[in-house]
């Protein structure tokens, strides 16, 4: 997941997946999703996004985060 924040235009775009959107709906004043060709959210738009919402404050909780475990190296 990426954010994008485009100062010249207010716009933050909220990247869920990679991949070319073949498709994008307004659902909500200045709030547009973009889907991929199987009809997935790929991404979402937010125009006027410093008055809709605190981009100075970001906050992650209970991501499912896995990280490798590595395996010991064999002893010679």
């Amino acid at each position: 997941m990426k954010f994008e924040y485009y100062p010249d235009t207010d716009t933050l775009y909220i990247q869920l997946q990679e991949g070319p959107g073949v498709d994008a709906r307004e659902v909500a004043p200045d709030t547009v999703l973009d889907f991929n060709e199987a009809g997935e959210v790929i991404g979402i738009e937010i125009e006027h996004a410093s008055k809709r919402a605190a981009l100075t404050n970001f906050h992650l909780s209970s991501l499912p985060v896995h990280t490798e475990t590595s395996t010991p190296a064999a002893a010679e």
